[in-house]
Order: structure tokens, then sequence, then C-alpha cells
């Protein structure tokens, strides 16, 4: 449900924070007018007051308790906050990399076996392997920026780095090879 003024009503939120298994579920339920919101934060409702808002910082109530936030990074992919004097890091799109992990491959189950393949369109921004490395499966191939975001390709194998099929800063286009893993 959209309102036109406070957007973000009735959409899920969904964050996971950098380095653990943890996701964070958020909704924002209704708003209740002068910058003040009813939150359903992993499935408990919260109230929300919203006191300033500027670029780098928010000021707010949680539950009747002060917090203030400051923002040093904010991406398409990931936000990395100071939150009460404590620094985040949260991916805001924790199901991405499963998305990409699974189709990595290709479609056929010999090809799949050797070629790790795009399954984006993007430009290479770091390659994290070399020919002759061993990797486990998982473990980051490269990086691909497409549409502002940044995207993990990782290996759909345990093996070893036959050849690389990219260069740092090429664009690649979706089933490109990207690597051939034996």
């Amino acid at each position: 449900m959209l309102d036109g003024k406070h957007k973000w009503i009735g959409i899920d939120m969904k964050f996971k924070l950098e380095n653990t298994d943890e996701n964070l579920d958020g909704e924002i339920v209704k708003s209740v007018g002068n910058n003040e919101f009813v939150l359903k934060i992993q499935g408990k409702e919260r109230d929300l007051k919203v006191i300033t808002m500027t670029h780098d910082k928010v000021e707010f109530m949680l539950d009747s308790v002060y917090h203030i936030t400051k923002y040093l990074e904010n991406s398409t992919n990931r936000i990395t906050l100071v939150i009460d004097g404590v620094k985040l890091t949260f991916n805001k799109r924790p199901d991405m990399d499963k998305i990409v992990f699974k189709h990595s491959g290709s479609d056929s189950a010999a090809d799949s076996q050797i070629n790790l393949k795009s399954q984006i369109p993007g430009r290479v921004v770091s390659i994290n392997v070399t020919t002759g490395d061993n990797i486990k499966k998982g473990d980051v191939v490269c990086v691909l920026e497409s549409m502002k975001m940044q995207i993990s390709i990782k290996s759909h194998k345990d093996g070893v780095i036959k050849s690389m099929k990219l260069k740092q800063g090429a664009s690649v286009a979706k089933n490109d090879v990207l690597a051939e893993i034996e």
C-alpha cells in the first residue's frame, strides 16, 4: 500500500547484518501523523517518532528511547550506519547472492561443471582469483557492477581455476563465461 507521502507503508523490508546469518525484517505498518509511525520489526509492533532527518543523520525515538544514526555509506546494495556509536553494515538485498549463485552455472550439466557464467550484464570491478588458484564452492571469483549494485560472483563448485575469461574494467554480457573451473 502506498499513500503518496509515505511510500514505504505496507512494504516489507529485509536487511542482513553483514558477516552474520542474522536477517532483520521490517515493515512500516502505518503513519500516525506528525512524523510518527508504527513499525513491525521481527514481527513485533514498535512506535517510531522521527525527530530530525538530514542527508547524513537521523534522530529518532523508538518506543520512547532516543537514538541517533549517522550514515557512513549508502549504496544500492548496502548501507553502513553508526547507531548510538555502534557501526553496523547491512546488506539491503540479502537474497541477491543466493539468486546470482543459483544461476551462475550454465543450462547444460557438462558445461556447468567447468564454466562459471555471468547471469547478469555488468562491468568487472574486481577479480579475486588467478589461474591455478584452488577455490571452494562459494568463494568469490569476481565482483560485477550492474545498475549501481556490486554483485559478488561465487564459484559453483570446488576446484582449480583453469582459465579466467575476463579483465578488470571490462564489460560482460549475460551468459558470458567468466572462468573455467576444473
